[in-house]
């Protein structure tokens, strides 16, 4: 099953960025560094207690600014409303209520989603509970009072978060059509490769950017096998600054990503790789999806005998990281290519789910180890004892060391490519977890 979704809505000065800080510096597990990923996080992983969850900030609301914020606002609002199973709305208990907040509680009060009133900047709960209490006035149930920038009252608020989480032994059997997200920058053609390979004008397709307001999931049948498609897509373009604009539809990836077995990276081929395309890649490799890196509109690029190869090393290069990811030149307008789609995702899928017998696995580790010895450190040499796979999706190996300080970065992956070398796993990545053992006597 994915990971509920958890939104955090307000206006802005509100404290909102302060509490998804303080949570992601301690209660989140965070790829470090991963590349493509830019700084200014605006989604993290979350754990508290037994559950696990993706939470998102979606920026500040600002409703009392003129038609074109009035519009912003409603946007992010509506982005907060479609892809959230749980949202924490945060007021701020020193400005007190105000319109804004109301304009908001309306909006999302009509989403029908579940809602956690969290009032911040409560650094005295004992003094400023009287304060609190005006918050009821928005309807929205029992305000939960936290001071973000002091670290109180968080566990209430997870608590009050996870509550409204299905019940995991209630849960409905489980969908096992493999799901592909359909990913990109807008504009670049998601929609018309979902429509190609349907075969159906299900998803509107227009020239302005981010057409497509919600998700759509559409089944189709090929070969006689189900998939299900997840077509995501960015926000109408209305004098948005171009940040904005990139930041949703980045919200849209995570979600869509993180419900999905295979992810196709679409590029537009007339602008090559951009950092938004960078981006969205470093969201789906971070996840441990399969991955395709889909180049549309290669019937509009000028082409001669090199530009392919040209193409895909300029791709390898920028995309250093997605090394692993299947690479195709298609034209969903002309249907060039679009077909051969459905066999690299069965390859990726399978790939993905690959399992490796524990003895051949050690054996190609050994081998690797003598042609290339472990690193050393002040006369210490890194011992590999044992290696193991122990979960798919994505294939998930230990290697167990006697020293996890010399388990180097750059070993691990030496031996994460002898291992491709030998198996394939084309098309998804690989996660590798060092474990130290004492040494044997």
């Amino acid at each position: 099953m994915s990971k509920p979704i958890v939104a955090i809505v307000g206006r802005p000065n509100v404290g909102k960025s302060t509490l998804f800080n303080a949570l992601a510096g301690s209660r989140i597990s965070i790829v470090q560094d991963t590349p493509g990923v830019t700084r200014d996080r605006i989604y993290a992983d979350v754990s508290w207690l037994n559950y696990n969850f993706t939470m998102i900030d979606t920026g500040g609301i600002e409703p009392d600014s003129g038609d074109i914020i009035l519009s912003q606002m409603r946007e992010q609002a509506q982005i907060a409303i479609d892809t959230a199973d749980v949202i924490i709305f945060i007021v701020d208990v020193r400005q007190g209520l105000v319109d804004a907040d109301s304009k908001v509680a309306d909006m999302l009060r009509r989403s029908k989603k579940p809602v956690i009133l969290t009032v911040n900047k409560v650094d005295n709960f004992e003094k400023m509970m009287v304060d609190v209490y005006e918050f009821y006035n928005l309807g929205m149930g029992e305000p939960v009072p936290v001071s973000a920038a002091s670290m109180l009252g968080m566990g209430e608020l997870l608590d009050a978060v996870v509550a409204h989480f299905p019940d995991k032994t209630s849960e409905d059997e489980e969908d096992d059509r493999p799901k592909i997200a359909v990913v990109g920058k807008p504009n670049v053609g998601k929609s018309s490769l979902v429509n190609r390979l349907t075969g159906d004008n299900r998803v509107i397709v227009s020239d302005i950017a981010g057409t497509t307001r919600d998700a759509i999931d559409t089944p189709v049948k090929y070969h006689g096998r189900e998939y299900v498609f997840i077509d995501t897509a960015g926000l109408r373009r209305k004098n948005k600054i171009k940040e904005e604009i990139e930041r949703y539809s980045i919200i849209r990836a995570v979600t869509a990503v993180e419900r999905a077995d295979v992810v196709l990276l679409m590029i537009d081929g007339t602008e090559g790789v951009t950092e938004q395309d960078a981006k969205i890649a470093g969201i789906a490799h971070e996840r441990g999806k399969g991955i395709i890196i889909v180049v549309n509109k290669w019937d509009a690029v000028e082409k001669d005998d090199k530009t392919i190869y040209r193409q895909t090393e300029k791709i390898r290069q920028i995309l250093s990281f997605l090394s692993y990811a299947e690479i195709m030149f298609i034209s969903a307008k002309t249907g060039q290519r679009v077909q051969n789609i459905y066999d690299c995702i069965d390859m990726v899928i399978e790939n993905n789910s690959m399992r490796v017998a524990t003895g051949v696995l050690n054996e190609i580790v050994a081998e690797a180890t003598a042609m290339q010895q472990p690193p050393t450190d002040k006369g210490k040499r890194l011992r590999i004892y044992y290696v193991t796979q122990v979960s798919v999706k994505p294939p998930t190996f230990v290697i167990f060391v006697n020293d996890k300080n010399l388990a180097h970065f750059s070993y691990i992956r030496y031996l994460e490519n002898r291992i491709r070398d030998a198996f394939g796993f084309r098309g998804t990545s690989l996660k590798f977890i060092v474990r130290e053992r004492k040494e044997e006597s």
